[in-house]
């Protein structure tokens, strides 16, 4: 339960967070740090298990059949970022609880901090493919609410949206790639891939694999050419940037890209990819950073190029590459996340960010300044400092890559020996343009040290960052070879972590580095203070912020020309374009061969049955006839087309079928009939004008020509199938497993309550959410000017109210719907019994939740239509939004109630126990989850019922008129 409690314990936080007050800011913050501090020691008790390459895994029924379980999966390396996400993430808590004004909606904050960290656990401990692709988006997707906290900035706005629609783009590339993946592989279980790796290299989809997760990858890791999103999302607060750009968001695409290195590593094509990606946003984004005038967007762009670093060096096809880049991974989340942390202070201590105005801090700020000096020094590879060792590793492994791989010699040590150089100038922009020199005297606050427990995270990172580069083999040499066998497993190389290894190419690389880099800044500084911030020389017709919204232009412009050429605002041509289209799709089979009908002797037809379907005919067109002319005779004909529908599944014998078919057309008919009302009016003489001319004409010879094809080759279709033996189905299965499996004797329900649970559980999920967008959508409704005038109905009540002693007392049961109302009023409890009645025989007779659920609906639309919104509101305290969160929760728990008892999801029991009186009664688990359906059926059309009995009761503002684009 170790790693389930890991991933589900940030979760729960983030829904208690959510539910705190606006105030509640120092409970907030207890509630995300006891979270995060729980995290991290259970992430700290699972050391033991995975050392030595040992791996802790936690596997739950899913879809065993299909070989697709739930898999909780921590070896070293997934050991190793959880301890960064728990550990930093309880640091960052800490620093936002001084950080985050009070004025900020805090809940909000660390709801979907808290969410984050899960989402980002979740996805370095999943150990299926599916599983990955989903945290995956999970990240991106809370991220972007990180991102976006701020939203009364635009600039926030811009970021989030930037980031998300990279960063998800590349999770369906992501996706795509995996599932091509688990194909080449059998089996998306991440232990059976990672064993399979010589045998998915020599694959023939290989290739597009590959180049769909380095997409994701890339993407996620702002790698060249989509590096773009990361520096707009400095938007964000600096406790997000803090968390999500230095130990877990932008980490996650190296994670990726580290924990499939077994498999796809050892290839041309990977190195290629992977290490030109990761050499050009080294160099681009290391660059860049020297001009940035934002001390956020100085640590942004030195953020990509240390993620082009761990790239490249992934890229290299080299094991010792690879362990280099496994402790760079730890080396950046800790200097790069104690400096977010501190240029967080100086804004939060001075009011601004611009390196320009900031000077001479050491003196306001000494213990700031000196934090933020060792953190800057060991991001431009200091020694005696971890960035230092890691950037040797580093060197070395380019003049050794550069000797035998595919580059030139000299390729990738001149490189990276620039890029280093660099590092060193934007390091020393940010040490000495903003902690030396006279203290600015206009800054928008006075500077002084902050709260002592908001520097605390800084000291205690930049403690790490000495103790590493002092003491490296005796502080994280455990660690990082714990980590390193989670990835290399046997092939493992030998390595040191050591300060000296003599005179050697990599050490003249540093000291050159250091020497070039001081002399780099020296000899731009004067430039550097008077640039006007438009970004770096020779670069600045690159901008990609301007580059991806030119492409969303481009894409808008070409969804509007799409819209305006196929879209239109009635309904009619959009059926016609998609009956045309299913028709084309239909064509393309049958024009490559040719439709043939079976053998099978018919049955004989039987009149009655045949007039039951010439009834049913008749009443379908004359509803599609009368649609246009009168919409109440259309929906009463379409009523009995539904009606003839049941009567068949009756002659049938489809009992399940035949209740849900009446049902539904019951309900839907009434809610129909209620939205009605607030159409506007058929105008005679528009209608006249309509119903003439040529193009009229054609228009409809058009569409009934549509029409009879469309119906003809459904007919064609249908008889086909049904004139040829009937193959061997499923249907035998469930006869035989109903009762003895699913516990119940009506096959039906146990179908849809227990072995195609799933499907139904998504089916409520969908309907509940029509249900919540039809009520949103409802609120805003404008109806037309004509509708907006009292029904006649309604003007007849009132003048047959005036002659009552108190007019404003008489309702429908009293006025002149007395009987029918008072009849309504009284069915409410047996309307209800009879709900409850087939509720109950669900499972071993035709009924169950969803029908007892219409039911129901139909006995609170009887109230509704007696007594009025008003009177109903007054007497029943309905809430149906509550109705359907309870119903999808109840569902959902039965289905985890299944996995707490090491079964399946959804898996269904059938206890019998014997009570006092009652005797044997059997309690099959699926009984919850009809429950949760019959619900969310209630509570889904009460909340439609509700949109629209609103609409009665409050003031309207007429609709703008508007014309109607091309497309008719």
């Amino acid at each position: 339960m170790l790693l389930i409690s890991l991933i589900v314990l940030p979760f729960i936080g983030s829904l208690i967070a959510a539910l705190f007050p606006a105030n509640a800011r120092n409970v907030e913050a207890w509630l995300a740090g006891l979270i995060s501090l729980a995290a991290l020691i259970l992430t700290i008790l699972a050391y033991p298990d995975v050392t030595d390459g040992g791996v802790l895994r936690q596997e739950y029924a899913w879809l065993p059949e299909r070989g697709m379980n739930f898999i909780l999966r921590m070896d070293g390396f997934a050991w190793l970022f959880s301890l960064l996400i728990t550990g930093i993430g309880l640091l960052v808590v800490v620093y936002a609880r001084y950080y985050m004004s009070p004025e900020d909606p805090v809940p909000r904050f660390f709801s979907f901090f808290l969410a984050f960290m899960g989402a980002m656990l979740g996805l370095v401990l999943s150990g299926n493919l599916i599983q990955i692709a989903l945290f995956w988006e999970l990240t991106s997707l809370v991220s972007f609410l990180l991102i976006g906290y701020w939203h009364h900035n635009p600039n926030a706005r811009r970021g989030a949206r930037m980031a998300l629609t990279v960063t998800a783009t590349g999770g369906l590339c992501l996706f795509g790639g995996l599932l091509i993946l688990g194909h080449m592989a059998g089996s998306y279980d991440l232990d059976v891939v990672l064993s399979r790796g010589a045998a998915i290299r020599e694959h023939a989809l290989y290739t597009p694999a590959l180049i769909l997760i380095l997409l994701g990858a890339l993407t996620k890791s702002a790698q060249v050419p989509f590096q773009f999103w990361l520096p707009h999302a400095m938007a964000a607060p600096t406790p997000v940037s803090a968390y999500l750009h230095s130990a877990t968001m932008v980490k996650a695409g190296v994670f990726l890209l580290a924990r499939f290195w077994p498999v796809l590593a050892g290839t041309d094509e990977w190195f290629w990819i992977v290490s030109v990606a990761g050499l050009a946003t080294l160099l681009l984004g290391a660059y860049a950073a020297i001009f940035q005038q934002d001390l956020k967007g100085l640590l942004a762009y030195s953020t990509i190029s240390h993620l082009g670093l761990i790239t490249l060096l992934l890229g290299m096809n080299s094991t010792l590459a690879a362990v280099a880049a496994i402790f760079h991974i730890m080396n950046h989340a800790t200097f790069k996340a104690s400096l977010f942390m501190a240029a967080g202070i100086i804004d939060h201590e001075t009011g601004t960010r611009d390196i320009r105005r900031l000077s001479g801090l050491r003196h306001a700020m000494p213990y700031t300044a000196t934090l933020a000096m060792v953190a800057s020094a060991a991001m431009a590879g200091v020694p005696l400092l971890n960035g230092f060792i890691s950037k040797e590793m580093f060197f070395a492994e380019t003049v050794v890559v550069g000797h035998v791989g595919p580059m030139k010699d000299f390729v990738l040590p001149l490189c990276a020996t620039i890029a280093s150089m660099f590092s060193v100038a934007y390091s020393l922009r940010f040490i000495h343009g903003v902690f030396f020199g006279p203290l600015a005297t206009d800054l928008p606050r006075q500077p002084h040290e902050p709260p002592r427990w908001m520097r605390f995270p800084v000291e205690l990172l930049v403690l790490l960052c000495l103790v590493v580069g002092i003491i490296p083999a005796l502080s994280v040499g455990g660690i990082l070879h714990t980590a390193v066998i989670g990835v290399l497993g046997s092939e493992t190389p030998r390595y040191t972590l050591s300060l000296w290894h003599g005179f050697n190419m990599p050490l003249m690389m540093s000291i050159f580095a250091l020497a070039g880099g001081i002399a780099v800044y020296l000899l731009m500084q004067r430039y550097l203070q008077l640039d006007s911030g438009k970004g770096p020389p020779l670069l600045r017709g690159l901008d990609g912020k301007r580059i991806f919204e030119s492409a969303m232009t481009g894409l808008s412009r070409l969804a509007n020309s799409v819209e305006d050429l196929l879209g239109s605002r009635r309904l009619q041509p959009q059926l016609t374009l998609l009956v045309l289209a299913a028709l084309a799709a239909a064509a393309v089979p049958l024009w490559l061969g040719r439709i043939t009908f079976g053998e099978v002797r018919h049955s004989p037809i039987d009149p009655v049955f045949a007039l039951l379907w010439v009834g049913g005919a008749v009443c379908a067109i004359g509803a599609a006839y009368q649609a246009k002319y009168h919409r109440l005779a259309a929906l009463i004909l379409m009523g009995g087309a539904g009606l003839m529908t049941c009567l068949t599944f009756i002659w049938f014998s489809a009992p399940d079928l035949a209740l849900t078919q009446l049902t539904v057309e019951v309900v839907t008919v009434v809610l129909i009939l209620l939205g009605l009302r607030w159409l506007p009016r058929r105008l005679e003489a528009l209608r006249r004008r309509s119903d003439t001319g040529v193009a009229a004409q054609g228009r409809r010879v058009r569409d009934l020509a549509i029409a009879i094809a469309a119906g003809l080759g459904m007919s064609a279709l249908a008889y086909a199938i049904l004139s040829r033996p009937l193959p061997e189905t499923m249907s035998r299965f469930f006869v035989e497993k109903a009762l003895p499996e699913g516990g119940g004797t009506n096959v039906v329900n146990v179908i849809l309550v227990d072995f195609r649970g799933f499907d139904t559980f998504g089916e409520i999920t969908v309907l509940g959410v029509v249900a919540l967008t039809i009520y949103a959508l409802l609120r805003r409704f404008r109806p037309a000017p004509e509708s907006i005038d009292v029904p006649e109905q309604q003007r007849r009540q009132r003048v047959f109210a005036a002659d009552w002693p108190q007019p404003e007392a008489v309702d429908k049961a009293t006025g002149y719907l007395m009987v029918p109302a008072i009849i309504m009023r009284m069915m409410f409890p047996i309307i209800a019994m009879l709900a409850i009645y087939f509720f109950m025989r669900g499972h071993n007779l035709p009924g169950g939740g969803f029908v007892a659920g219409l039911i129901m609906s139909v006995a609170i639309i009887l109230q509704y239509m007696a007594g009025g919104t008003a009177w109903v509101e007054k007497r029943m305290n309905l809430h149906p939004q509550a109705w359907i969160g309870s119903g999808l929760l109840l569902a959902g728990f039965t289905g985890l109630g299944a996995w707490w008892f090491g079964h399946p999801f959804l898996t269904s029991s059938s206890p019998h126990p014997v009570l006092p009186l009652l005797g044997e009664v059997p309690l099959p688990s699926a009984f919850l989850f009809d429950l949760g359906v019959f619900l969310l059926v209630v509570g889904a059309t009460t909340l439609i019922l509700i949109a629209l009995a609103h609409q009665s009761v409050r003031g309207h503002r007429v609709a703008p008129a508007f014309k109607t684009g091309r497309g008719n």
